[in-house]
C-alpha cells in the first residue's frame, strides 16, 4: 500500500522575499513542533489574482491556518482573510519610516465579517505559536508539546528571578 504524502497544515505568506528575515521565525517555530508548513511570496497588490486564488483554495489543499506578513500598507492578511474561512494571523512588519505602526493599524483594523488575528510588529514567532494553539484544539500531540513549552517558559522566568535575587543579595 502506498503511503500518502502529508500535506502542509500552515501557510506562511509574505508580501516580498525581503520579509523572510522576520517571517523565518514562524517557520522555525513550526518546524520545532514538527508541523508541516509551506512558504510563499504573494502580494495583495502586485499579484492580487494569484493571492485570491491561493486563499480561496487553501482549505481544499489541506491547510488549516494561514500566517500572512506584510509591511507598509499591509493588506496581505486582509485580502487573504477575504477569500477564505480559515483562521488568518497577520504579522505587521517594520518596512517604512513609521516603524511598523502603519502595518499594525492596517492589519488590525479589519472591517466587520473579515477577522484577522494580529500579533505585534515583527512577532512572527508569536504568530506561529498562535497557529499552533489553534491546531492544538484538535491535536493532542501539539497540545502536549505546547504545554511543555509553556512550562519551560515558566522555568526560565524562575531561573532569571533566582539569578536576580542572588545578585541583589550580593549587593
Amino acid at each position: 500500500m502506498k503511503k500518502r504524502k502529508a500535506h502542509p497544515r500552515v501557510a506562511i505568506l509574505m508580501g516580498s522575499d525581503s520579509d523572510w528575515d522576520v517571517m523565518a521565525a514562524a517557520a522555525k517555530r513550526l518546524a520545532e513542533f514538527e508541523v508541516l508548513h509551506e512558504i510563499k511570496v504573494t502580494s495583495a497588490h502586485r499579484s492580487p489574482g494569484e493571492t485570491a486564488e491561493y486563499a480561496s483554495s487553501a482549505r481544499r489543499q489541506g491547510l488549516e491556518v494561514i500566517i500572512a506578513g506584510a509591511g507598509a500598507a499591509a493588506h496581505l492578511a486582509g485580502v487573504v482573510a477575504a477569500h477564505t474561512t480559515l483562521p488568518v494571523i497577520g504579522v505587521p512588519l517594520d518596512a517604512t519610516s513609521l516603524k511598523g505602526l502603519d502595518s499594525l493599524l492596517s492589519t488590525v483594523q479589519m472591517p466587520p465579517g473579515v477577522p484577522v488575528a494580529t500579533v505585534g510588529v515583527g512577532a512572527a514567532d508569536n504568530a506561529a505559536l498562535l497557529a499552533l494553539q489553534i491546531l492544538a484544539v484538535g491535536d493532542d500531540g501539539i497540545a502536549r508539546r505546547l504545554d511543555r513549552f509553556k512550562k519551560d517558559l515558566a522555568r526560565q522566568v524562575a531561573t532569571k528571578n533566582e539569578r536576580l535575587q542572588a545578585r541583589l543579595q550580593r549587593g
